[in-house]
Parts: C-alpha cells; structure tokens; sequence
C-alpha cells in the first residue's frame, strides 16, 4: 500500500536534510502553510470554495441548505483497505453487520463461504506486511520479458535510492537515542534540546540534529521520526527485499480458483495497522457534529462493510478481485478503494470484478495514486480500460485537492490526467479517525477518494433509483469547474486545471445532490 506513505517520507525527507541546509529546508516548510484555523483545518473539505475561500465540497451549504427534512435510505459503503477499528467511538452505529451470520460459531451460517464473516472479510489473514509487485516479478526470477527487465531495473534504482536515506535515518535515529538517553526520558520537547548545556562531543552533534529537525516538525517531530524511520525500513526489510513473502493464507495469488481464504477479523492482526482503512472509513461515515475528531461526509443512513485486503506494500489482483466480488455479493452500492500499484499481472482478474460490480450496479471510487505522475502515459492500477477502452462506467477515479485555491490547488503529490483522471476531491491533511479512538490528519489521494466516495454514497442514499453510471456522472458534471493554471508533476509543470483530470472540476455535494434530484425528476416524469 503506497498511498499515503511516499508522501509523508518526500514531505520528511526534506526534514531529514535539514541537517544538511536547514535555511532550504524551512523555506520548503513555511511554503506549505495555510491560513486555516485549527477548526476549519479538521473539516475544510466539508467547506465552501465561494463562502469560506477554501476548496471543499461544500458538504455543510448541502445539509443546511438541501437534505434538511429529507430522508435518505440505508446505503452499505464498501471500503477495501488495510483493515478497520470497528470499535471506534466515532463509528458507532456505521459499520454493516452480517444478521445472517451468528458471531463467533465458526460456522458459515449464510453458506456464502465465509465462516463468520460478521463484519466483511479479511483477505489478507494474519499478514501485514508485503512486497512491491515488481519485488514480486523479479522474485519469481528471469523469464527473458520485457516485464522482468523493467521490474529489476526499477527495483535495482530503488534499492540504490535509499542507501543514502538509510544513512540519514540511522543518523537521525541514533541522535534521538543519545538525547533521550542524556535526558533520560522517552518524549522530550524543543524546550528539552535548548535546555541542554553539554559540549560533548557526540552529545552536541545529536543536539545539533535533533534541534535542527525538531524546529521544522515542532514538538511531534519524535513522531515523525519514528513513522519515517519505519518507512525505509519497512521498504528494506519487506517491500524491496526479494528474499521476504509476506503471504500467510495458504492459497496460491496466482490461482484464481482458489476463492475463500482469510478470516473474518476485519481488524487484522494488529489493530494499529489498520490506520489507513479506519482513517479512510472515517472520512466517509465518522459521526457529524459530535465535537470530536471531524465530520464524516454521510450522516444517517451509512453502514461501513470492512474488506482487509490491502497490505503494507502492494496489494494482490487476486485478493482485490475477490474483495471487489465480496463488497457487492453482500450489497454494496459504493466501493472505495484508496489503494494502487504500478506493476499488475493479473489486470484481467481486477478487470472482470469491476465490469461484475457494472453488472450488478455498484459504483467503485479510486484513488489515483501518489507519485506526481500523468497516468494516462504511467497507469496506476486498477485502471477501467484496455486497449484504450474503457471496459464499463462504473470506475470513478479521484485525484487530491489541496486546502488553498490557487496555482497550488492540485496536491503536490497527487496523480493527473487528462483522460483516467475523472475529478479531484481534498485529499491534504485530513482529520479523521485512527485506531484505537484516536484522531490524525493524514494526506494522499487515499484521502480524497473516500471524501468522493461519500458524495457518491449521499447521492445513492437519497436517489437510490440513479444508476452507478449515473452517480459517477453526476460528480464529475456537477463538480465546480476551476479556470486557474496549476503546478502538478514532480517536474513542476504549469497547465490549466481543465487539462488535469476528465471534468475539468473539483467535486461540490451540494451540486451534486441538486443535479441528482433534477435528473430523478426529470426521470419519472419521463415515465408518466
């Protein structure tokens, strides 16, 4: 899984060469400032572009000004992620339960070959971590393909990439190490550093580093440490490393016939590790006005089906396939996948799951991806086309939107295109439940699909009658159009913001919700 992480580690790689240019590193820092309060940052993608000057989807102007007296009908969410903390405090009464399966039997009471798949299913068992599908192609050894030659040659560039990395995380990490040593407390502040008259030699330079450091991040930066520490190394240890399978369900990934495997512990085997999946299902159904933590885009009516099939590294076609076949089989009417890899050797299996959900009328929102790139020349998977077309109209896929309007509208990490890009949702720092009834704001298009998601979710809601098809049109026709050049690409290209996705647009539920109830309007009215 590699939608949120690159970001925060290109965001502290810049912290951890401060203590190489500390003058370049804070002013790449201040640049990303807004002058959001601290009230309006925890919920500025509820916000109005034209009321509050800040690029959100005016989720409030809809409630206040639209569903007011209206009542929706029950929608189930489907999110395939890396796991969900189904007893957050502020998930209370949103997430789906299975009444035909009696909790802990062990038996498959429903008969749909899950055993007590209670609250969705976990696809991964009881693994966490995984490789990269290119660490995955060059395990399998040299077949002679071009796929092979690419896969070595990109892993070989990574692998080399992050010597250097290694070395400043190992730097940084012992430097902490000595001062919490010297203070003899776990947690110290910048305060802490000052306060330090020491001239040791080795003591001094780990001050130097810290102080340094702890400047541009503020008084988590133990935190960011630790998150960025266990980045690289997870990247050495897991993702890059030929020599590690993460795979713990006994199946074969490159067997499609092999179908029911996993477990019904959505949570997976350690609750921390579905941060990702509870922070995005947060986004979507986290309860609405309770003053705690943010405002999930759906109020009433929601319920979060948790399908784990997305690890710490890449996810398998297979696994996702069959999650995707899950999701709608137990009456999803929205997916969300935060989740994409650049290598897919079983696109086909992905492929047949998404025209599946078509059939059975289930729109999927997908994120699109994190690394700067144009993906109509560098696709993200999944993608919904072959050869150019597109296999059905059901694949919503979403880039990020950061909180100022501006040239710098567009995330700085956030995939782009033309023609596989439908239209963008905020995605930069976002507040939203973590396990273990905790809050964070995190970033990516990891983040915005879901915020799009939940459009999509009110839009079915409340119109149930509206096609997948249509629900996807809706959000891209109905979105705010953005006349403004914007900087995308990790070259820093100018281009106008209408070139940058399908729409041309940011997505707005209040114009949503009101193109929805024309065009129900204008469908019974048809009928008569």
């Amino acid at each position: 899984m590699k939608l949120i992480k690159p970001i925060y580690v290109s965001a502290f790689a810049l912290l951890a060469c401060a203590t190489i240019n500390a003058q370049q590193k804070t002013q790449s820092f201040t640049a990303k400032k807004t002058a959001l309060t601290e009230v309006q940052k925890q919920r500025w993608s509820d916000l109005d572009l034209v009321k509050d000057s800040v690029p959100g989807m005016s989720v409030d102007k809809a409630y206040a000004e639209f569903l007011k007296g209206k009542k929706g009908t029950k929608i189930i969410v489907g999110v395939i992620d890396s796991g969900l903390d189904i007893d957050h405090e502020d998930l209370k009464g949103k997430i789906w339960t299975n009444t035909k399966e009696i909790p802990g039997n062990n038996i498959d009471d429903d008969k749909n070959g899950f055993v007590d798949d209670v609250h969705g299913w976990n696809f991964l068992g009881e693994a966490t971590n995984e490789n990269l599908e290119l660490t995955r192609i060059v395990r399998k050894g040299d077949d002679g393909s071009e796929g092979y030659k690419t896969a070595k040659a990109e892993l070989d560039k990574k692998l080399s990439g992050l010597t250097p990395q290694k070395q400043q995380v190992d730097m940084i990490v012992n430097a902490d190490k000595d001062i919490r040593k010297f203070l003899n407390k776990e947690k110290y502040t910048v305060a802490d550093l000052k306060a330090i008259t020491s001239t040791e030699g080795t003591l001094s330079k780990s001050k130097m580093i810290m102080t340094s450091i702890a400047s541009q991040a503020g008084d988590k930066f133990q935190d960011e440490i630790n998150e960025y520490s266990k980045y690289i190394y997870d990247q050495l240890n897991y993702n890059l490393n030929v020599n590690f399978n993460g795979r713990k369900t006994g199946d074969n990934p490159d067997d499609m016939k092999e179908t029911h495997y996993g477990n019904g512990n959505v949570k997976g085997p350690d609750v921390e590790d579905a941060l990702h999946g509870t922070h995005v299902a947060g986004i979507i159904a986290q309860i609405r006005g309770n003053g705690i933590g943010g405002d999930g885009v759906v109020a009433d009516n929601i319920e979060i089906m948790a399908v784990r099939a997305v690890p710490n590294g890449d996810e398998y076609d297979k696994d996702i396939a069959l999650a995707i076949r899950y999701a709608v089989d137990n009456g999803a009417k929205v997916i969300n996948g935060s989740f994409g890899k650049d290598y897919s050797p079983h696109k086909e299996w992905v492929w047949d799951a998404i025209k599946y959900a078509a059939k059975k009328d289930v729109l999927i929102v997908h994120a699109a991806g994190n690394d700067a790139k144009d993906v109509d020349t560098e696709p993200n998977f999944p993608t919904d086309e072959t050869n150019g077309k597109e296999i059905a109209d059901n694949l919503l896929t979403i880039g990020a939107l950061n909180n100022v309007y501006g040239s710098k509208i567009v995330a700085e990490f956030s995939n782009y295109g033309a023609k596989n890009v439908d239209v963008f949702a905020p995605g930069v720092e976002i507040y939203a439940t973590v396990p273990n009834n905790k809050y964070k704001y995190e970033q990516g298009t990891s983040m915005a699909s879901p915020n799009a998601a939940g459009v999509a979710a009110l839009i079915r809601s409340y119109y149930p009658k509206l096609t997948a098809s249509q629900v996807k049109h809706i959000l891209m026709d109905s979105g705010t159009p953005i006349s403004e050049k914007v900087i995308v690409d990790e070259a820093k290209k100018e281009m106008p913001f209408a070139t940058t996705c399908v729409s041309g647009k940011i997505v707005n539920a209040y114009n949503a919700l009101l193109m929805a109830d024309k065009m129900s309007k204008n469908s019974k009215s048809s009928k008569k």
